[in-house]
């Protein structure tokens, strides 16, 4: 009898979703015969049973495209907002995934969706998961679907800043994407020719910062470029928090705003700035971003033919490997303080303002 798999994104969008589902489809339905259901906006529609049927018509033209055809939403099976309240929908899920009669549910996500998935595979479910997310924290695995393409995205954008930076002879600071781990400012911030850039690994002295500043502006160059996730924090500070709400992560937002100010106060040059946001996540994927999407969705299906599972889809250069989800959710791939882009980034007279 056919198989059948069930596929649903949980967290945030990212380029390489559609791939992804493409990757998965395609070796389901077309090389290997299955079945697939596709469940709407993550967990919270998996819980509401709320499905989308994806044939290989479904599937034609997505590549190219950004975000998810499947929709997504953080929500969380042990701690989900019903009704006004937070609860615990686990049996439900269990249920649904019964009732459709699954041999595997696929799911793409970054850590969160990791340890969500883990604890279904725990209530017995079958479960292979695809880590995806710009931020590329996901342990045991070289790098995560979506981040090429965001890290490509930041690079213009700071690309097109130093011209109005050096025109108007100020300091413009970039907010980037980056709540625990700072992957993507650091390579942002050297691709781009950042001048000192901020991350949540090596907590930052503003003074610091603005002594570095000073002597370039006044001995190299007008004008002085900073990137800053958005989690970075002082020595012995903490994050800049935007919003809580229950059952949910918390928002961060506003260090630029916080460090711009700061810089324009202790250098005495207009300081400005630029918070990308949403930008990075958006768009289509780059060619990496698909290749990698379609190559972990094949390789989940891969995985079920060879009765493989609770383990998450890895690249290990040259080869995607297994992982087993108790390991993948083991902590998160922060940046080495002695990590070899670091160490490159200090000898090209980047400040990270320890």
């Amino acid at each position: 009898m056919a198989k059948f798999v069930g596929i649903l994104t949980s967290g945030g969008d990212c380029p390489g979703l559609n791939a992804a589902i493409r990757g998965v489809g395609k070796a389901a339905l077309g090389f290997y015969g299955m079945q697939m259901i596709g469940f709407r906006d993550g967990f919270r529609g998996f819980m509401e049973n709320r499905t989308m049927e994806l044939d290989g018509d479904m599937l034609s033209g997505i590549l190219t495209q950004g975000g998810t055809i499947l929709g997504t939403s953080r929500d969380k099976p042990h701690r989900m907002p019903v009704g006004g309240k937070v609860v615990d929908v686990t049996d439900v899920i269990v249920d649904n995934y019964h009732k459709h009669h699954l041999d595997v549910l696929v799911c793409l996500g970054g850590g969160g969706t990791q340890k969500n998935a883990y604890r279904l595979a725990q209530k017995g479910l079958n479960i292979i998961t695809l880590p995806k997310t710009i931020d590329n924290d996901v342990t045991l695995t070289d790098v995560t679907f979506g981040f090429d393409t965001a890290l490509g995205v930041a690079t213009e954008a700071i690309d097109r800043l130093h011209s109005t930076a050096h025109s108007h002879h100020r300091i413009i600071v970039v907010e980037i994407m980056g709540n625990k781990v700072g992957w993507l400012a650091l390579g942002a911030g050297i691709a781009g020719g950042a001048d000192a850039i901020l991350i949540p690994e090596i907590p930052y002295d503003i003074k610091k910062v603005a002594e570095a500043l000073k002597k370039k502006i006044c001995v190299v160059q007008p004008y002085a470029i900073v990137v800053v996730a958005e989690g970075a924090k002082t020595a012995g500070g903490d994050v800049t928090v935007k919003s809580r709400e229950p059952g949910r992560v918390e928002r961060l937002g506003g260090i630029g705003d916080i460090v711009a100010k700061e810089l324009g106060s202790l250098t005495g040059y207009e300081a400005r700035a630029v918070v990308l946001g949403h930008l990075l996540r958006g768009g289509s994927p780059n060619a990496m971003d698909r290749i990698l999407g379609l190559g972990f969705g094949a390789a989940a299906i891969n995985a079920l033919k060879e009765g493989k599972d609770g383990v998450m889809v890895a690249l290990n250069p040259p080869r995607i490997e297994y992982v087993p989800l108790e390991q993948a959710v083991s902590g998160i791939k922060t940046v080495p303080f002695d990590g070899d882009l670091v160490t490159a980034a200090r000898a090209l007279n980047i400040s990270f303002g320890d």
